[in-house]
């Protein structure tokens, strides 16, 4: 199975905990369009502290990332996410989980920028 469209190579034990843990998946369906985590926190119901462990162990797997920093409401700077993939296969037949996955493309992106706007 490919592992091709990866920034870096994941390393397998980092996904498959990150796609295991509890509202990892919410977050990554809620973060098709750039979001704070508050916003996501809010969005899937879930306590602030929860959702940036979430957040760290999804961006540190490669399937979430920053895309840049906005003020909030509070006038406060934060950090903005935004899911990676699309799609994502684990093949498990191997010695090692090998995965493959759809990346976002910057274009799809701004179209959903712009039917978010």
């Amino acid at each position: 199975m490919s592992r091709g469209g990866w920034k870096h190579e994941p390393d397998s034990s980092a996904v498959l905990s990150a796609l295991g843990s509890k509202y990892s998946a919410e977050i990554l369906c809620a973060a098709g369009t750039p979001k704070s985590a508050q916003a996501l926190s809010e969005d899937i119901e879930i306590p602030i502290a929860t959702c940036y462990r979430r957040i760290e162990e999804l961006v540190d797997a490669g399937l979430l990332e920053c895309e840049g920093r906005r003020l909030s409401e509070e006038g406060r700077r934060t950090n903005i996410y935004r899911r990676t993939v699309d799609e994502i296969e684990v093949d498990f037949s191997a010695e090692t989980p090998e995965f493959s996955r759809k990346p976002r493309t910057e274009a799809k992106n701004r179209l959903e920028d712009k039917l978010e706007s």
